[in-house]
């Protein structure tokens, strides 16, 4: 069993890295996955978090997402979960300039993995063997801080700006409809809303930057969006959930649970 795992956990993260899946925060079917008795089903996932964040401007961010996922409830009723992950940050044109500076650098902002972490909590209802209806609350915190620097020139004197991302949270709550398949294959879809932030703070104070030593507030463009996926039986206990989204844009994920 345990050759079994590894051989599935390699092959599932090297399809990822690959192949660029793209990936958004992974709700999951309606139906909960711990088994009918009630009890603890665990996962591991890639996420490819893409949004756009605004204050006066609007900015495209980019997350890759590698989690770990633990869950506990029983099977048809409930669930609560939490996750564990590592993320990094690209979020684009940040570094772009106003006519009193000169920049010689890149225009976007990348930082590396950081550690953040996800809480949530779902409920299903089973109208029969074949249909069912299901609510979700999921949030989302990175208590790390990602930071970046670019070169420029101001009034002829050479400086550099230090950008620092930190405090990025959102939650998430929506619906979902599902259908049971033959094979015990549940497709599902359904809306949801959300609220993401975002605090950003440049080292400098110069006309012409985007941010400056005061803190600017981010927050995320759509409030709305809808979700789809589909959960398929592997073999003896593994499961796998591939997941789309669509925000202020598309992505999409998956992940590799097993059941206790």
């Amino acid at each position: 069993m345990k050759k079994q795992l590894t051989g599935i956990i390699f092959v599932f993260l090297l399809m990822v890295f690959h192949t660029h899946v793209h990936a958004g925060g992974m709700f999951g079917p309606p139906q909960t996955l711990s088994s009918t008795t009630g009890g603890l089903n665990t996962a591991i996932g890639f996420r490819y978090y893409t949004d756009t964040y605004k204050n006066h401007m609007h900015y495209k961010v980019r997350q890759n997402i590698i989690y770990s996922h633990a869950a506990w409830g029983k099977a048809g009723i409930w669930e609560i979960y939490a996750r564990l992950a590592a993320a990094e940050m690209k979020m684009f044109d940040v570094f772009r300039f106003g006519s009193t500076v000169y920049g010689n650098g890149e225009n976007d902002f990348r930082d590396t993995w950081q550690f953040m972490g996800t809480a949530g909590a779902k409920v299903f209802y089973p109208v029969n063997s074949f249909f069912g209806a299901g609510l979700f609350v999921q949030g989302n915190f990175n208590p790390g801080k990602y930071s970046d620097e670019t070169p420029l020139l101001y009034n002829g004197s050479p400086l550099v700006a230090d950008l620092k991302i930190k405090n990025l949270w959102d939650i998430n709550f929506g619906g979902g409809l599902q259908l049971t398949l033959p094979y015990d294959i549940r497709a599902y879809a359904g809306p949801f809303v959300y609220l993401a932030r975002a605090d950003v703070r440049s080292s400098l104070n110069v006309p012409g930057l985007l941010f400056g030593t005061e803190k600017t507030v981010l927050k995320n463009r759509s409030p709305v969006g809808g979700y789809f996926g589909a959960d398929i039986p592997l073999i003896r206990g593994f499961r796998l959930n591939i997941e789309g989204q669509y925000t202020d844009s598309f992505s999409a994920g998956a992940a590799i649970a097993y059941i206790y």
